[in-house]
């Protein structure tokens, strides 16, 4: 069987991966810190775009494979909220550049955590409708 949604964002979670550790790398030659954060504010920001999309990445992609799985369909609505999951990490990790409370940082975080619990909510109840 296969999943397209699924595929198409584990696809594009994986490219984003990669655009957040560049970036990390980026500001560590920028800085000439080769291992760790040095202390500095830039690389600590970076590193924690990084590892935040690191801590829920699984999740919602775990979450949206096993949801597109169940169901009879590839749903409108998943492809959504998976798009919007993908835009709002793209936003955090920009975002974090930006100062304590950035936009992009707060709309992705929003983002982020809401599509968590409705995707989150949406599974624990799909074995109680059928």
């Amino acid at each position: 069987m296969i999943l397209p949604i699924t595929l198409t964002v584990v696809g594009t979670a994986a490219l984003i991966n990669i655009w957040l550790m560049i970036r990390v790398g980026q500001v560590r030659t920028s800085e000439k810190i080769s291992v760790g954060d040095g202390g500095n504010e830039k690389v600590i920001r970076r590193m924690r775009a990084h590892s935040n999309y690191i801590e829920s990445a699984p999740f919602v992609l775990l979450l949206v494979a096993a949801i597109e799985l169940a169901s009879a369909t590839s749903p409108t609505w998943l492809w959504i909220l998976s798009g919007l999951y993908l835009l709002g990490r793209v936003a955090h990790g920009v975002g974090m550049d930006d100062g304590k409370f950035g936009k992009g940082r707060t709309i992705g975080t929003i983002v982020t955590m809401l599509v968590l619990l409705g995707l989150g909510v949406y599974a624990i109840s799909m074995p109680y409708w059928v």
